[in-house]
């Protein structure tokens, strides 16, 4: 039996085989064929403005880069994310970061209405996010692992999980990891995206959000990067996990 190295292993993983030279999760020749499309709508969901940015900045600037639409669905505006800042105050804020990091990395922001640090997850909040999302019509979606210590991250990943079995899992569904070791726990990639010639696209929009100080969260954000890259055998790579369920072994090479 021929010796398989881990690069190449890798590369047979779901994610990577339609996209070996792009290193890019299903843009390959075939995922558009399949869709009928020639431009995707990639949805990446966070709990806070910076969330979505740190996890998969620098694969939504590979998307963006590619023509593909981009919207980032920020769950809170950051409304406690300033101390000593009154909520309303904070959410302005940290709403024009969001526009900032956005216009960074070609994407368009959306907002799902809650409040940071007082996040819901019930009946009436899921048919609210799920009309939200379904607005979007992704073809593509991101979001936290649901296994987080932040109680705003589980919110978000299991409000996109209902939203994404309501629809029938119709679309590919990928876990983002945020700060790890100190909140995404257990998370053991099976994809890997390489973002070496992103990640300053990556960095400039996670120091968007200055209110945030990103001296010191991004450099947690960075040592991932070079370790993820490691793992993967690339420069600098962010990492997913892929939802079992999801289509997207039709759409490959």
């Amino acid at each position: 039996m021929p010796q398989i190295d881990r690069r190449t292993m890798l590369r047979r993983s779901p994610l990577l085989a339609g996209a070996v030279g792009l290193g890019l999760p299903l843009i390959g020749r075939a995922l558009p064929a399949q869709t009928g499309k020639s431009k995707l709508k990639v949805v990446v969901a966070g709990a806070h403005p910076d969330d979505p940015e740190s996890g998969c900045g620098g694969t939504i600037a590979l998307y963006s880069d590619l023509g593909h639409e981009v919207a980032i669905l920020y769950l809170t505006r950051g409304e406690a994310g300033i101390p000593g800042t009154p909520a309303q105050e904070a959410a302005r804020i940290r709403t024009a970061e969001c526009r900032k990091a956005c216009d960074i990395l070609k994407a368009q922001p959306v907002f799902g209405g809650q409040i940071d640090g007082q996040t819901e997850v019930n009946e009436a909040r899921y048919e609210e996010f799920r009309q939200v999302l379904d607005a979007q019509n992704p073809d593509i979606i991101f979001t936290h692992w649901p296994i987080d210590t932040h109680r705003d991250h589980r919110a978000t990943s299991l409000l996109v999980y209902d939203g994404w079995l309501r629809s029938g899992r119709k679309y590919p569904l990928y876990y983002f990891e945020v700060m790890q070791g100190t909140q995404t726990q257990t998370f053991h990639p099976s994809n890997y995206v390489n973002i070496t010639s992103t990640e300053s696209r990556k960095r400039a929009s996670c120091f968007a959000h200055a209110s945030q100080h990103p001296d010191d969260f991004y450099k947690v954000h960075e040592t991932m990067n070079q370790f993820r890259g490691m793992e993967s055998g690339y420069g600098l790579a962010e990492a997913f996990v892929r939802h079992c369920e999801s289509p997207g072994e039709a759409l490959l090479d």
